[in-house]
């Protein structure tokens, strides 16, 4: 049976496009630029690529990057866009749970839940971050945004996500936040780029920094930071808040 989150992504790449939290990509692909300083002879694995904006944008920009994703619709979009910028990248079809690399990248990046917190399980998310410990060589760096625990104990996550929704945008409903377990249940209605209309229930794991941390550390990151991700303009600046849906993770192993 497809889970939530591969239904969400089948014949979805378009319009995932023309989504207001997908408009980020050139202020976040400076802050990752700036975080590896410029350095072109890096290798990036950018996970959960979607329909490849970070990874097309930094392959402009001359850094070597490989996209991977679950979505064969979402990767079709994302290669047809290489194309037509004559850019030859790298991009496979892996779960983010069962990775093919060792010790082979300096940088992971994961931007806007790209598989992690999606899971069904906390221990499915962790293996994402486990195998990102295991492509990462030693002291390679994970940059990395999710969802912010610390947002739903003070506010309603569907009046935010509603709130940015532009007439052929997914809608978001019927949510019900468990304290037990900081899992946001919820309906996404959407139309496809077919043209069907879709009702899905959904499922997100919230986490709150001191998790993070932990996960982190169990999986010996020397230095971990968090902030608040701010759409398109990712700052050290930024201390996490109550008013931030997403935290920004800066690890180092």
């Amino acid at each position: 049976m497809k889970q939530w989150y591969e239904e969400v992504f089948e014949n979805y790449a378009v319009k995932y496009d023309n989504e207001s939290f997908t408009q980020g990509t050139m202020g976040e692909c400076d802050f990752i630029e700036k975080e590896i300083n410029y350095d072109k002879n890096i290798r990036i694995l950018d996970i959960g690529c979607g329909t490849g904006r970070h990874t097309i944008e930094l392959t402009k920009r001359g850094y070597k990057v490989v996209g991977i994703d679950l979505s064969d619709s979402s990767l079709s979009r994302a290669k047809e866009k290489a194309l037509a910028k004559n850019l030859v990248i790298d991009f496979q079809k892996y779960d983010a749970r069962n990775l093919p690399f060792s010790n082979e990248f300096d940088l992971t990046i994961m931007i806007c839940e790209g598989g992690f917190p999606l899971m069904e399980t906390d221990e499915m998310n962790f293996q994402i971050l486990q195998n990102i410990a295991n492509v990462l060589k030693s002291n390679g760096k994970l940059i990395f945004t999710t969802l912010n625990g610390l947002f739903p104990l003070f506010h309603s996550v569907k009046d935010l996500l509603n709130s940015n929704v532009k007439e052929g945008n997914a809608t978001y409903d019927n949510h019900s936040f468990d304290l037990m377990s900081f899992r946001d249940f919820s309906t996404i209605q959407l139309e496809d780029d077919l043209g069907n209309k879709k009702t899905i229930q959904c499922n997100e794991r919230y986490y709150v920094p001191s998790e993070i941390t932990w996960l982190l550390k169990t999986l010996k990151f020397k230095s971990i930071d968090i902030f608040g991700a701010k759409l398109g303009a990712f700052s050290r600046n930024d201390k996490l808040s109550t008013e931030d849906y997403e935290m920004l993770i800066i690890a180092q192993k």
